[in-house]
């Protein structure tokens, strides 16, 4: 029974999850560049790093976590679809690596947020403009499993 809802939910869950995903990645693309601008333009306890402070929170909690689990929750489900995922090849393997590594990413991205929150400006806006392509190649790796199936 759940497997024919899941497989008549099918077109309704790979959009809903596509739509995550696209959230998600906004994020992952965003927060690290106002962490570049927060590191280089403000000072610990000063006005504007209360507003980085507020913009960062925000777009983490409100927007990040939600289509993460949202990204996961959907993920999940086409995984348990029946005829979707071909076990024996390679992609959903690399595919799943991908996921994991950007669920690290984001999580990174939180745990750093906290040194701001406790006035340490602990890396540079170098690092932080370094760090901000690793969501570009893990997006690539994902788009290429699931696309070319190699």
């Amino acid at each position: 029974m759940i497997m024919d809802w899941l497989a008549n939910a099918y077109l309704w869950t790979k959009a809903l999850h596509v739509v995550s995903v696209m959230s998600w990645m906004a994020g992952l693309f965003y927060l690290p560049r106002l962490y570049v601008h927060h590191t280089e333009q403000t000072v610990a306890g000063t006005e504007m790093d209360g507003v980085f402070q507020m913009m960062e929170r925000k777009l983490l909690k409100l927007i990040m976590n939600p289509a993460m689990i949202a990204s996961w929750v959907f993920g999940v489900l086409l995984l348990l679809t029946p005829g979707i995922v071909d076990w024996s090849a390679v992609w959903p393997y690399t595919k799943l690596l991908a996921v994991g590594a950007m669920t690290w990413f984001h999580m990174w991205l939180a745990k750093h947020r906290h040194d701001f929150v406790e006035g340490r400006f602990s890396l540079s806006g170098r690092t932080y403009r370094i760090m901000n392509e690793v969501p570009t190649v893990l997006m690539l790796i994902i788009v290429f499993s699931v696309i070319v199936k190699f």
